[in-house]
Parts: structure tokens; sequence; C-alpha cells
């Protein structure tokens, strides 16, 4: 059960980071703020600030291209989500729920990236990894010569 709690605060941190730096992200705030308030039993208001004060370190990051602000960000919600989540069991579900409202029609439409790989090699069986992706290769001709 501790391994699906933990897949879910990082799906739920992933998802507010991205939203955090989206469009959509003050149709978002106030559920996220009332999602963590409920938990905590701090002030709504409280935690929207804090949530607008890591927005704004995000987009700015963002800009810079600075990557490590984002690592940071991600691990601290995670941890929050982590502990909301081991405190209520009730939360997951709510979270969960949250998270499609988040990937619903209201949230930014997801870009679709075309890739194109060239591996020199042959290979029956392997692994490619590049960022943001992970794909299974599997029986490809990877433009290298053949075996024999």
């Amino acid at each position: 059960m501790e391994a699906e709690l933990v897949a879910l605060a990082s799906a739920g941190a992933a998802a507010l980071v991205q939203q955090m730096v989206g469009e959509a992200w003050e149709q978002a705030r106030g559920r996220v703020a009332e999602f963590f308030a409920r938990r905590s039993g701090r002030d709504v208001a409280v935690i929207d600030g804090e949530l607008e004060e890591a927005r704004v370190e995000l987009v700015e990051a963002e800009r810079s291209g600075d990557e490590e602000t984002r690592t940071e960000a991600l691990a601290e919600w995670r941890g929050r989500m982590r502990r909301a989540l081991r405190n209520d069991p009730a939360a997951a579900a709510e979270l969960r729920a949250l998270l499609d409202e988040l990937e619903g029609p209201s949230a930014e439409p997801r870009q679709a990236v075309r890739i194109h790989n060239t591996v020199s090699g042959v290979t029956q069986n392997g692994t490619l990894i590049q960022i943001g992706t992970i794909g299974r290769v599997s029986d490809v001709n990877l433009g290298g010569p053949q075996a024999g």
C-alpha cells in the first residue's frame, strides 16, 4: 500500500508543479489549497500563499532554465502529499479526483511530440532511453550492419 501512496504522491506533485507554470493554474490553485488545508488544519489562505510563492519561483526558474528549482519543488510537494495521504485515508480518493480534474478538459492540452531516434548497431531487444521518454525496443534493426 505504501508504494501506491508514494506513486500517487509523485503523480500529484508532478501535476501540481506542471499546473503551477501553466495557464490553468488559477483554476486549480483553490482546489489544491483546500486539499492541503483539510489535511493540515491550517488556513486555506496561508496554504494559498505558499502555493503562489512556489509558483512564482517555478515560473522564474522555467524562464531561466533552472531545473534544480523544479526538482526541489517536486520533492517538497511530493513529501507534503505523501504526508497528507498517510495521515488521512480519504485523501487518496480526493487526490485522484483532483488529478482527474487537473488533467481533464479544462487543463492545458498536452503537446504531442514526434521523436525520431537514430541508433547505430544491431540489437534484437534493448532499452532506449531519452529525456522524458522511456520506450522498449524489440526486434528492430537499428541501422547498423546485420549480425550473421
